[in-house]
């Protein structure tokens, strides 16, 4: 926590609004003032990137809703005439569309950083389900997004993916109707799923605002995983953060640039540049990029579990690997938070970021043979990770000597970059 605010009001009219809406106290407090570790990496700069992408999402989508029909008649062609006849509606469309992209990436990266700094343990609990709650929220989101260009891709992953629900047993039919408006996927679908899509992101910005205050409460986590002890082991957010913050922000908006103006369709699928035709099905059926680890995992299971058949067993598969998510606070039992003094986690954890990698690329592959046998493999993997490796191995691993604070850790780094002896800073001399 930041303790008592630092803020004085500089003029007559800032202590004005203080004392009736102490809205630059706010700013300030949470973005000036608050202390943060003094070692945090750029590891730790994807939650301000995130945030960024976050709002040029809103602000994009907000303008192509004004362009885009949401009938299945028109869709396909005002997403066209955005591209070729509204002002800069090639830019839009291209930055929302590869926006979502490289949101993913970003947060993919942030999920890795937390699992690997221990983010999620105790006092982090509530704030680490509430990154799992915007996940969960940007997935929807994301589907949804997906259908509304009305491609052949749209379609048929939306005729898919909707018709899993179908697995569950007496409840799965009306949940598919309730989404569909119907039958089938058709004119209903795509007004509905184009409302959900245009809400869903100010969703997301509410549990974003729980998740930044959930961290302001609970306080930030370091490369280290030791607390603050003292006001030496923090520095003021600006501009410490800020400015490290800035600088890969600017970064990552480059290669974003970069795919926008000269790869704009890259990590698109060529059949969704064809319009939906119910009566023509591609030869492989695959979901975005961001999705595939799951997709795979889905598709992995191709045989019955007892009474459980194989297509409700791929559905609580795919369900129960974002829901595990939830529980990892309680699964680790190690007293060690960061990987970084753990040296057995840490093969587990990049075997674990390798298998999830290698998910990806399967679930861009046909389900057939030796494809489908790596995926059950990766996905036992997957479970295992979570349900065996973290539990149990927090209990039998030795970690490494933690330091006795965050400065002790920065200086020990410092004098090891310049050779000096590590007990050198310990004597009076180095003291004095």
């Amino acid at each position: 926590m930041s303790g008592p605010s630092s803020y004085v009001p500089q003029s007559g009219v800032m202590r004005w609004l203080d004392a009736r809406l102490p809205l630059p106290r706010l700013m300030y407090d949470s973005f000036v003032s608050y202390p943060v570790p003094r070692n945090l990496n750029y590891a730790y700069t994807f939650g301000g990137i995130l945030a960024i992408f976050l709002v040029i999402q809103i602000l994009t989508g907000i303008v192509l809703a004004m362009h885009y029909a949401a009938n299945t008649a028109l869709a396909f062609g005002s997403v066209e005439r955005i591209v070729r006849d509204v002002n800069w509606g090639w830019m839009l469309r291209y930055m929302h569309a590869n926006g979502a992209s490289f949101f993913f990436i970003a947060v993919y990266i942030h999920i890795f950083r937390g699992l690997y700094y221990g983010s999620y343990k105790q006092p982090r609990e509530v704030l680490w389900i509430l990154g799992v709650i915007i996940f969960l929220l940007m997935m929807a989101t994301a589907f949804m997004g997906y259908v509304l260009p009305w491609g052949q891709m749209s379609f048929w992953g939306a005729t898919v993916i909707t018709g899993f629900f179908t697995a569950f047993p007496g409840i799965g039919e009306p949940i598919q109707q309730l989404l569909l408006g119907g039958f089938v996927v058709e004119n209903a679908t795509l007004n509905r799923f184009f409302s959900l899509h245009y809400l869903l992101p100010f969703m997301i910005a509410g549990v974003v605002i729980l998740h930044v205050w959930a961290l302001h409460v609970s306080g930030q986590t370091n490369p280290t995983g030791v607390e603050v002890k003292t006001s030496a082991d923090t520095v003021p957010f600006t501009p410490h953060a800020t400015v490290k913050d800035g600088f890969a922000m600017m970064v990552f908006l480059a290669v974003f640039a970069y795919f926008v103006f000269y790869l704009p369709n890259y990590l698109g699928h060529p059949d969704n540049y064809i319009q939906a035709d119910s009566l023509k099905t591609p030869a492989h059926i695959v979901p975005e990029w961001y999705f595939l680890p799951f997709y795979a995992m889905l598709r992995a299971i191709t045989f019955d579990i007892g009474p459980i058949d194989s297509k409700l067993g791929g559905v609580l598969v795919m369900f129960g690997s974002i829901i595990v998510l939830f529980f990892v606070p309680w699964l680790d039992t190690s007293r060690v938070r960061s990987t970084s003094y753990r040296p057995m986690y840490r093969i587990f954890f990049w075997v674990f970021v390798v298998n999830a990698i290698i998910l990806g690329w399967l679930g861009s592959r046909p389900a057939e043979g030796l494809y489908t046998v790596l995926s059950l493999i990766g996905t036992l993997y997957y479970f295992a990770h979570f349900l065996i490796v973290l539990p149990v191995l927090g209990l039998v691993e030795t970690p490494l000597k933690l330091p006795a604070s965050i400065t002790e850790a920065v200086l020990g780094r410092q004098r090891a970059g310049s050779g000096m002896p590590a007990g050198a800073a310990a004597s009076p001399e180095t003291k004095g």
